[in-house]
């Protein structure tokens, strides 16, 4: 997601140019929404030599903005003029493209993508995502909403996170919805449908109860990536730590309420909105529920 930009940052500067992207498979429908981007291809290389794949075509650069082995042998392996890579490269990245050190004013982590491309002549004075939702992702969203019983305006909330320490308490979301409770919003669970998510929803659910905020609407593991970017397209707003559904609202330009701790808002907050960013590097559980309602509620005014 945070990568984008760079695609739209090469097609400012080439319009006619053909952007192929490889990316995961799981991540392959976040690429295809996004405009600058002609196909995706997905792929999967493991250490085993056979399983790297070969991009077919001659190619006039090739970038390689993750700085992994994975990606650095897609990168290795391209026909391509000339191979730049981002400068954080680990794994033996560095063997296969030359890393662009980023502009001392680049502190976003999306910015420092960008200067990759900028590198190889790209323009962009301010990160664009060119995201758009597809449309029938966006019909299938609303039905998967009329079904869960949401016929207003909706928040969106994930409680989850890849890592323990990047998900805000159960009861802290559920104090937060509490203030919400009345105000015409309906909050609207979503994550993915693994056991952390599902334990982190169904704790939410559980406080929610308990302190007589009203039960969220859930679409919690229901929706694919394509999906989830038309869901989040149609938020009033999304509120969750840093995770992938927090930067696709970014990408959007939904308001994004970002909870952090243990990673500095600077580099990864949702990108263009640091002022809706709540951040303790002491621990996600001394942001107060309060503050980040008066954030929500200033967000939904806007």
């Amino acid at each position: 997601m945070c990568s984008l930009p760079a695609a739209v940052a090469l097609r400012k500067r080439y319009p006619d140019c053909e952007i192929v992207w490889a990316i995961s498979p799981k991540f392959a429908d976040v690429v295809a929404a996004c405009r600058a981007v002609n196909s995706a291809i997905a792929v999967t290389p493991r250490l085993k030599p056979s399983t790297w794949p070969v991009i077919a075509g001659e190619f006039d650069a090739a970038f390689d903005l993750q700085g992994l082995f994975k990606s650095g042998v897609i990168v290795g392996k391209a026909s391509a003029r000339r191979k730049l890579g981002y400068h954080w490269q680990r794994e033996g990245s560095r063997l296969f493209s030359a890393p662009v050190t980023p502009d001392p004013t680049s502190l976003h982590v999306v910015d420092q993508y960008v200067d990759v491309v900028r590198a190889y002549g790209a323009e962009a004075d301010i990160a664009e995502f060119s995201l758009e939702p597809k449309p029938e992702a966006t019909e299938s969203v609303f039905e998967k909403l009329r079904a869960a019983g949401v016929n207003s305006p909706y928040l969106l909330v994930n409680a989850g996170a890849g890592w323990a320490t990047k998900r805000w308490p159960p009861p802290s979301f559920a104090e937060m919805l509490k203030g919400l409770h009345g105000r015409g919003v309906m909050p609207v669970l979503i994550g993915g449908g693994d056991a952390p998510a599902r334990e982190a929803a169904s704790a939410v659910e559980h406080y929610c109860r308990t302190v007589g905020a009203g039960l969220p609407a859930s679409l919690l593991g229901q929706t694919s990536v394509a999906e989830l970017i038309a869901l989040i397209a149609g938020a009033r707003a999304h509120v969750g730590g840093d995770t992938g559904s927090t930067h696709i609202a970014a990408a959007l330009g939904i308001p994004a309420i970002g909870l952090y701790s243990i990673t500095r808002p600077e580099r990864c907050c949702p990108y263009g909105q640091i002022q809706r960013v709540h951040y303790d590097p002491a621990g996600l559980d001394r942001i107060q529920p309060r503050d980040v309602l008066s954030t929500v509620l200033r967000a939904l005014a806007a």
